[in-house]
């Protein structure tokens, strides 16, 4: 471990969407490049009196995938939340070709709400609402022997998880990092969300002058990240290069007027070897909000990114809040491969202050990097580079 492990690189070799769209990252990828969404209306769901529009899963396939996968083992006493958890991170691990029992494997687990659901629910156990609890529950069922590490801040945990899984590679903590994300819906969080009027009677339109606020959905996606010398990354490896957590304190739930922690973000990641010219994309948080979207455009400018193409995921599979930074990142990672930049679904008219590259059909790229930035509640902000193998940083 004394070998100069700061220019080792960290790098993706498995991953895996279960998502409303598709079972797998290529069955979600093939119908977000087909232009289909999930999104759809439920009324009277969980005996809320408002209906609303969501994209959901079904939990009772996830739960047969699951026995078809393990027969022999019994998943009675985990959760919907954790069964699609374990679910993913089985396909991701499998695709990895890694051992999770190794006590060189760390989990990491990235949620705004897990188990948060169970409070509808009568005599339901204070324990097992434990976002800990939840990930002790996942990490044990791969029998993996160290603690599972819980990344939860706000609607930026999926990219939160991703740089502390970078951090514990490059310190040598671990040689594999499993990062999974994931959140379910129940009457609680559309409740809340309700409540705050933030979600739209409509399907959501990220970016666009009649966006009137965003959608719920639920995933779980996983990423196995490990530690590569720079003479054995090949040329189609997806590298994560840099991460950035900044916090503007700007408001409990309201983002920054002028976008300061977005823009410190993307500052800290877009540095002067990589220029922006052979940036893809930057794929936002895009959740349709009036306020959001206006302060990821005002920090996209101040970062002296309006060159670059723009696009928000949102509108094909909701805000799936713990989930959305890995998911989207994952999601980003097949555009690319393919040559894509995918199009900002119900995007029509821009209606922000900056004049951002947004457009709503895919277009055709040969640019192999792209930044993944994420926003949430408290003023904290995230920013992810990520680059092909043949374009190290």
């Amino acid at each position: 471990m004394e070998r100069a492990l700061e220019h080792d690189l960290i790098v993706s070799i498995g991953d895996n969407i279960l998502s409303p769209l598709g079972i797998g990252t290529e069955e979600t990828y093939h119908a977000v490049n087909a232009g289909y969404s999930a999104l759809q209306q439920y009324e009277g769901l969980w005996g809320i009196p408002e209906p609303f529009i969501a994209s959901l899963l079904d939990h009772k396939a996830i739960a047969r995938m699951l026995d078809d996968k393990f027969p022999t083992k019994s998943f009675a006493a985990y959760t919907s939340f954790e069964r699609m958890a374990i679910l993913s991170a089985a396909y991701a691990l499998e695709q990895a070709d890694v051992d999770p029992a190794s006590e060189r494997v760390v989990f990491f687990l990235s949620t705004t709400k897990g188990n948060v659901g169970l409070l509808d629910k009568e005599n339901s156990c204070r324990e097992e609402i434990s976002l800990g609890y939840s990930a002790r529950q996942i990490c044990g069922f791969f029998r993996n022997p160290n603690a599972p590490v819980v990344v939860t801040n706000a609607c930026t945990s999926g990219s939160c998880a991703q740089i502390a899984a970078m951090r514990a590679l490059q310190s040598g903590r671990c040689d594999t990092a499993v990062v999974i994300g994931a959140d379910v819906q129940s009457k609680f969080i559309v409740s809340g969300f309700q409540s705050f009027k933030a979600l739209s009677s409509d399907p959501c339109r990220p970016f666009d002058k009649s966006r009137s606020g965003l959608n719920l959905g639920e995933a779980a996606a996983t990423i196995v990240y490990s530690r590569r010398r720079p003479k054995d990354v090949h040329a189609d490896d997806w590298v994560l290069c840099r991460g950035a957590i900044r916090n503007d304190a700007n408001h409990i739930s309201g983002p920054s007027r002028t976008g300061e922690g977005s823009y410190l973000a993307l500052q800290a990641v877009l540095q002067d070897d990589c220029p922006i010219d052979r940036l893809a994309f930057v794929n936002t948080h895009g959740t349709a909000t009036p306020y959001n979207d206006e302060m990821e455009a005002i920090a996209i400018d101040r970062a002296g990114l309006l060159s670059v193409p723009v696009n928000g995921l949102k509108g094909y599979f909701g805000h799936t809040m713990g989930a959305a930074g890995v998911l989207e990142s994952i999601l980003s990672m097949q555009a690319v491969a393919n040559h894509t930049i995918p199009g900002t679904r119900g995007y029509s008219e821009c209606g922000v202050s900056r004049p951002l590259q947004l457009n709503a059909s895919h277009q055709v790229t040969g640019r192999r990097s792209f930044v993944k930035l994420l926003s949430g509640f408290g003023g904290c902000n995230a920013a992810l580079l990520f680059r092909q193998g043949d374009e190290l940083c």
